[in-house]
């Protein structure tokens, strides 16, 4: 009996003594930090940049400011034929170069009928001077003598505007881009024969959204990218805003001017990065650094030693993958947590999966 009593005691001691020493383990490892693994960055300067992005196409440069547009579609102004076309696709010309000529033929006719008329015109009317010089004349005669000569002028300038209607010249310099006709060909009115182009007055023509419209002025600077994944990157400035928004898209029409050298081609796929703001020289961390929570507060964890000490900070402009920061005790160069920074506790343990590269 005593034997069982004793043999119970010392099982009944060994338990206790078994748990009491989980039990101070388990206390041990709560107050032992747990360690996070996480990767880190760091707070620079830079200039960081506020932008719209929109969509667009090349366009030509539209008329304005006493000069013609920056294309020109040169249309049949009444049925005829193609008589000649002197020039070729891609040849560069003068503002005034006949690019198509029209059957002419009846249009001479009727210039020199009217040239023969006002000739006759104004020898009636020399004669009737030197009748009312010496009063061989009455009034009457003189001024029908005199209107005579202003009809027979008038049908004369028309002639000959008629005339220069069927020689179609270009309106600017440029490059001959297309000829739809050829010699011989009959066309009805309107018909666009040729088609010439200035690429150096060339403009990008894009749809912003009406509400990040708000933000643009004139003159503000752009990033024109023609093709996707193209690192060309060419700039240019708002030159003019649509008083109105598209109701069918939810966009503003934006013009921004494309340089001269730019190599785009008219209807070309744009794509545009207009910049609204330019702060410069402000601390940046990368975006992933900075967490904010419903209520609006943000925070980032700056690394010391082993340590990541949670710092509130104040966001301001986003710029691709950086995020200007403000906060008291923020200095350049310092390391902050960016992937694993999120819901970090405010003083953790951390270890280090991208440490710095050492300068050499």
């Amino acid at each position: 009996m005593n034997t069982r009593f004793l043999l119970s005691s010392s099982l009944a001691l060994f338990v206790s003594g078994l748990l009491n020493g989980c039990g101070a383990r388990h206390e041990e490892e709560e107050k032992a930090p747990a360690e996070v693994a996480v990767q880190i960055g760091k707070v620079a300067r830079a200039t960081l940049r506020a932008r719209v992005d929109a969509y667009g196409t090349v366009e030509a440069e539209p008329a304005g400011g006493g000069k013609p547009a920056g294309a020109a579609r040169l249309s049949a102004p009444a049925a005829g034929i193609v008589m000649a076309v002197p020039v070729k696709e891609g040849e560069r010309i003068e503002a005034g170069t006949v690019v198509v000529k029209l059957d002419d033929r009846v249009g001479l006719a009727q210039a020199e009928k009217a040239r023969h008329a006002v000739e006759f015109a104004e020898q009636q009317m020399a004669r009737q001077n030197r009748l009312k010089s010496i009063e061989g004349t009455s009034e009457k005669s003189f001024q029908e003598a005199a209107q005579q000569l202003a009809a027979a002028k008038a049908e004369w300038a028309s002639a000959q505007a008629q005339l220069a209607l069927v020689q179609l010249a270009s309106p600017l310099a440029g490059i001959v881009a297309r000829i739809n006709m050829q010699p011989g060909q009959t066309v009805e009115p309107n018909t666009v024969l040729a088609e010439v182009i200035d690429p150096a007055r060339l403009v990008a023509t894009v749809g912003v959204p009406a509400k990040e419209a708000i933000a643009l002025k004139i003159a503000q600077r752009a990033e024109l990218v023609a093709d996707r994944g193209s690192e060309l990157i060419v700039t240019g400035q708002v030159f003019f805003i649509g008083p109105q928004v598209d109701a069918a898209t939810d966009t503003t029409l934006v013009r921004i001017s494309v340089p001269p050298d730019a190599g785009f081609r008219l209807g070309q796929f744009v794509r545009a990065r207009i910049i609204t703001e330019e702060r410069a020289d402000k601390l940046a961390v990368p975006r992933e650094a900075v967490y904010t929570d419903h209520d609006g507060q943000s925070t980032l964890s700056i690394v010391e030693g082993d340590k990541a000490i949670q710092k509130t900070v104040k966001a301001g402009l986003y710029d691709g993958n950086l995020v200007e920061v403000e906060g008291e005790g923020l200095e350049e160069g310092a390391t902050v947590v960016t992937l694993g920074s999120y819901a970090l506790p405010k003083e953790t343990k951390v270890r280090i999966l991208n440490p710095p590269q050492e300068s050499k």
